[in-house]
């Protein structure tokens, strides 16, 4: 099968023949249709994540048919839909039993643990308890772009953040994550500030439900053109591009008592950002961070798109070739792509 693979980390990935997976004994083989395109990949490709092993084929957010499956497998045949979530459980531990698969203290993250989904086959381990069953009335593409962007903002925005109608939803970063919390802020009847610094991906945030825009790059306090903008400050405010000076501002932008919700990655030389904890304690801030979101929570977000409250599918841009992607991922730090980028061609 063909596949994205680099052998070092920075170096010019390639497309080449790797042998088709086996299915695990736990586990299921997808045949991909649609994989999304994530700055987290970049990461990897860079080297910041340390669970990467070379030589390495990326990719953590896709769709696909279910082509094999292991002698274990009880609940997914041959031929239905799915995704998955890229941060997958191993359904035994505590925080599997207590339903946080999410922070599983053995999880499994295809195109980081293990190979990814830039290629034509996936094997994935613990199907059983991590495959989620797609509806007919969502595409492949809007399924690949569920599975890491989507489903992490649902679950920043929904669960950790605990956003209610009426309240203002600051957006630090008008990427995949940032927009895809925009149109959940927005459709649970919160009214939203998205803050970037280009004027396009602004004109989409407006477009996708954000009330207020603001160009960080034109201002010089942003966090108090964020309280003048909201009456006093946001009550839930999301970091979803991860850089110290937007942690920083989203937490300094909170009304008291807010809620700040960490999605966007603090790696490298970004790692351990300065907090301003005098604001913290004083003003009782809260402080979470988001990582994925269970299958079992996926139900919830797949009934709001099948009710058309959500749309997703508004997030995709560009739909690319495998062999495409290669110089789509290695410029990724340009930040010069609107939406979702997905790779559906593999040939």
């Amino acid at each position: 099968m063909k596949a994205m693979l680099y052998e070092r980390f920075g170096a010019m990935p390639e497309i080449v023949e790797v042998p088709d997976p086996a299915p695990p004994e736990d586990g299921v083989v997808v045949k991909v249709t649609a994989t999304g395109l994530c700055r987290s990949d970049w990461h990897g490709w860079m080297g910041h994540d340390s669970d990467i092993r070379l030589p390495h084929v990326p990719g953590h957010e896709f769709a696909g048919e279910i082509v094999a499956v292991g002698r274990g497998i009880r609940g997914f045949a041959v031929g239905e839909r799915v995704t998955v979530p890229f941060v997958s459980g191993c359904g035994h531990c505590f925080e599997c039993r207590s339903g946080n698969a999410q922070v599983c203290e053995a999880q499994f993250q295809p195109g980081f643990t293990h190979w990814g989904s830039f290629t034509e086959y996936v094997a994935l381990d613990y199907a059983d308890h991590n495959l989620v069953k797609l509806p007919e009335t969502v595409s492949d593409a809007t399924a690949a772009s569920l599975g890491c962007r989507f489903a992490t903002a649902f679950r920043a925005v929904v669960d950790q953040g605990r956003l209610k109608g009426g309240e203002w939803l600051a957006v630090h970063g008008c990427g995949g994550v940032g927009l895809s919390a925009i149109m959940i802020g927005k459709a649970l009847g919160a009214n939203v500030v998205a803050i970037d610094i280009t004027g396009d991906k602004l004109a989409l945030a407006r477009e996708l439900g954000a009330s207020v825009t603001l160009n960080s790059t034109e201002i010089d306090d942003l966090p108090s053109a964020v309280k003048d903008a909201t009456g006093g400050g946001a009550h839930v405010s999301v970091d979803a591009l991860g850089h110290p000076s937007t942690c920083s501002h989203s937490i300094l932008n909170l009304r008291r008592r807010g809620r700040h919700v960490q999605v966007g990655l603090l790696l490298a030389d970004h790692a351990t950002p300065p907090i301003p904890m005098a604001r913290v304690i004083a003003h009782e801030l809260e402080i979470y961070g988001s990582h994925g979101m269970q299958s079992w929570r996926y139900d919830a977000m797949l009934s709001m798109i099948a009710a058309g409250t959500l749309e997703p599918q508004k997030l995709i841009g560009r739909h690319i070739s495998l062999a495409e992607a290669v110089p789509a991922l290695t410029q990724m730090d340009r930040f010069a792509e609107q939406g979702i980028t997905i790779i559906d061609r593999f040939a």
